[in-house]
């Protein structure tokens, strides 16, 4: 049987010292407690850049310029109910501060830690890519 296909933008923040953003999924949500990177689903009409503008600024309070999201990778996951497409792009520079607003907690994580953290199967194979390019 086919299932529906989501597609879902996420961003790795990646501050000066080449440490990552993971926020931690709130109480009440699909998978919570679980670490991911920053992001949301694409809405009808709206490109994925356009998504993450959008979702930095709901859950971060942060601009972000479209030309500073370069696309890195992406992941294909099937879960029970849906299959998730979500293309990774990599962040260095936004403008304001990185405020926590709808997760649960925040956390700026050297790359080869971002194992100790439990993430969504989807996000999981991405972590080894940031790895090996930081």
């Amino acid at each position: 049987m086919s299932k529906p296909i989501v597609l879902v933008a996420a961003a790795a923040l990646i501050d000066v010292d080449g440490r990552v953003l993971i926020c931690q999924r709130p109480e009440g949500k699909q998978l919570a407690g679980l670490w991911e990177f920053p992001g949301g689903k694409v809405e009808v009409g709206e490109t994925p850049e356009q998504c993450l503008i959008r979702e930095l600024d709901e859950e971060l309070g942060i601009k972000v310029a479209q030309a500073c999201l370069a696309p890195f990778v992406f992941a294909s996951h099937t879960y029970e109910t849906f299959h998730l497409l979500m293309p990774l792009y990599l962040l260095r520079r936004w403008e304001g501060q990185v405020t926590r607003k709808e997760h649960e907690a925040l956390a700026w994580v050297k790359p080869d830690k971002l194992g100790d953290y439990p993430m969504p199967p989807a996000d999981e194979p991405l972590v080894a890519w940031l790895r090996d390019l930081l």
